[in-house]
């Protein structure tokens, strides 16, 4: 504790523009203020970029260090899908880690960023799943030669998709790369068509409630979505005559140039994977008003790692109504050790 306020206390003497003699005499020369990075390595051929943010610290001090990984879709570095979805979700991650002290590494992934598809231009449609896990190991290799991280006090840290992607990499990590600490928030947590689905019938339950759709039309459409995804998983044409038309785009769009990925993310079962976990500090989260990933959702990844917090107020974002990032995830945070 009296490290974190001393260095609390040294990053707001460099932000003010205090000088050790201006401070009462003390020599606060050991001390380098927080800073954001911009960095790059390279995975199988194509370049990703990101952002190292290293809190205030100790000349030739390490730190513990969390990689952050996105959402599911072109979500970039911070979360976000510019220009029309910017809830900043792993940037406001990293400001919370950032009071706790812990040097962060957040990068755009393939197709998303100053990255783009890099060796992947011009064949999008043979990228699969795993292409993005090996990125994120890659980008846990890099950060865990950083000079300003503690080597064996990496955690993984995820977002929806990218909690997923944290957990598969934790739990296929080799010893000597083996992750400190896993925090899986709002996380896809049930196979990937699945949770689609899910998403899907409640969505066409609501049109109901609303009168947009008449019992029978619904009955329907919940047929055609559960036949598009054995279709899907069974290597088939997918049939989309039943559907309206931003459901058929949708389905077509899956069955087309992003089935190889589609497929391969949906053969993941978080909690069989979750099973196969070394022993380590695990934090799991859930949002009260989550549409996205509904609390019920995570339960039987719960069961597997024993516990879940559940956010109050908080949907997919990991923000309360009023657009701050949710307290009791901060305390949650500060309060995981590794």
């Amino acid at each position: 504790m009296i490290v974190k306020v001393a260095a609390a206390l040294v990053a707001a003497a460099f932000a003010a523009g205090i000088t050790p003699a201006a401070a009462g005499g003390h020599d606060f020369t050991a001390w380098l203020p927080a800073r954001d990075e911009q960095v790059s390595f390279v995975v199988e051929g194509t370049t990703t970029y990101g952002t190292l943010h290293v809190p205030a610290r100790r000349r030739g001090e390490r730190l513990p260090a969390a990689l952050l990984l996105p959402g599911s879709g072109p979500t970039d570095r911070d979360g976000n899908q510019p220009p029309s979805l910017v809830p900043n979700t792993l940037r406001d991650l990293a400001g919370a880690l950032d009071r706790a002290r812990v040097v962060t590494l957040r990068f755009d992934k393939y197709g998303t960023g100053r990255t783009g598809l890099g060796a992947w231009a011009g064949r999008p449609q043979d990228i699969d799943y795993p292409a993005f896990v090996r990125q994120a190991a890659a980008a846990r290799d890099f950060l865990q030669r950083r000079a300003e991280v503690a080597r064996h006090r990496v955690a993984l840290a995820g977002h929806s998709e990218g909690g997923m992607t944290a957990l598969v990499l934790a739990a296929q990590a080799p010893r000597h790369e083996r992750a400190a600490a896993l925090i899986m928030l709002q996380p896809q947590a049930l196979r990937l068509l699945d949770v689609l689905a899910l998403q899907l019938h409640d969505q066409i339950r609501q049109l109901v409630e609303a009168g947009g759709l008449t019992e029978q039309e619904a009955g329907g459409i919940d047929r055609a979505v559960d036949a598009a995804v054995a279709d899907l998983r069974g290597g088939r044409a997918v049939d989309t005559t039943a559907m309206p038309a931003p459901l058929a785009a949708l389905f077509g769009s899956l069955a087309g140039p992003n089935r190889r990925f589609v497929t391969t993310d949906d053969a993941v079962f978080p909690p069989d994977v979750a099973r196969r976990l070394p022993r380590m500090p695990v934090l799991l989260t859930c949002g009260e008003l989550d549409p996205q990933v509904p609390c019920h959702t995570t339960d039987q990844l719960a069961s597997v790692v024993g516990h879940r917090v559940v956010l109050p107020g908080v949907g997919h974002a990991m923000t309360t109504a009023d657009g701050t990032f949710s307290p009791v995830l901060t305390g949650e945070l500060s309060a995981l050790r590794w």
